[in-house]
């Protein structure tokens, strides 16, 4: 009972929050953020523990699968156009996972961060599948992982598409690059709403970054330590 009454409230708060985003589009009205702090809020109100909530997690979870999948169907119906600028496109992922891990490891070492947290926030910018088998190579703390690679998806949600207005960056394609990049399934979540072209390119540039990131990781880590 408590399992689907899990469910329903989710499919509830998330169709809610859409309809909020719609009506007040602000960065805090995200579906993804403001769903969260809202099904937090009630599950303690309720008293139902995380323990309680994980089967309805585990279900949605499971479907989020054949929903990845799915993502193969706009990028095999925008080929062209992936294959027209690929090579702009791989410079741009290249720089993207070397700067998003950089970054974050100087930030970690300006603020005096222990070497578990900065490992953790390295690899923050690739989905959470690929984030925690990486995690497990370098013997970092897993459930740190999936916090740092959660909270910054929903940031890039948030932010991501304000900051490309802001810097007036219009085209389809560079817009999805950017949010698959570096929020990973959440921004390519984002990148769906807006159209099918960012859609299709957030999910290839999401699958090419967690490579990319895997690849990069082993031997920049050590350089930047």
């Amino acid at each position: 009972m408590i399992t689907l009454f899990s469910i329903l409230l989710t499919l509830l708060i998330y169709r809610l929050t859409i309809f909020l985003a719609g009506k007040y589009p602000t960065p805090l009205t995200s579906p993804v953020f403001l769903s969260t702090i809202l099904i937090i809020a009630i599950l303690l109100g309720l008293h139902i523990s995380y323990d309680d909530y994980t089967p309805a997690k585990n279900i949605m979870t499971f479907l989020l699968g054949p929903a990845t999948v799915a993502l193969a169907v706009p990028i095999y119906k925008n080929w062209h156009l992936l294959s027209k600028y690929f090579g702009a496109a791989l410079i741009g992922l290249i720089a993207g996972t070397v700067i998003t891990i950089g970054s974050a490891l100087f930030m970690a070492k300006a603020f005096l961060f222990s070497r578990t947290t900065l490992l953790a926030l390295s690899i923050k910018s690739v989905t959470v599948p690929v984030a925690t088998e990486i995690g497990k190579i370098l013997k970092v703390n897993l459930p740190l992982i999936v916090a740092f690679v959660i909270i910054t998806g929903m940031i890039g949600a948030m932010f991501g598409p304000k900051l490309l207005n802001l810097f007036k960056i219009d085209h389809p394609f560079a817009r999805g690059l950017s949010l698959g990049t570096i929020a990973h399934g959440i921004g390519t979540a984002e990148a769906v709403k807006e159209g099918e072209i960012q859609g299709a390119v957030a999910g290839a540039a999401m699958g090419i970054a967690a490579i990319l990131t895997s690849c990069i990781l082993p031997y920049l880590i050590p350089v930047l330590l």
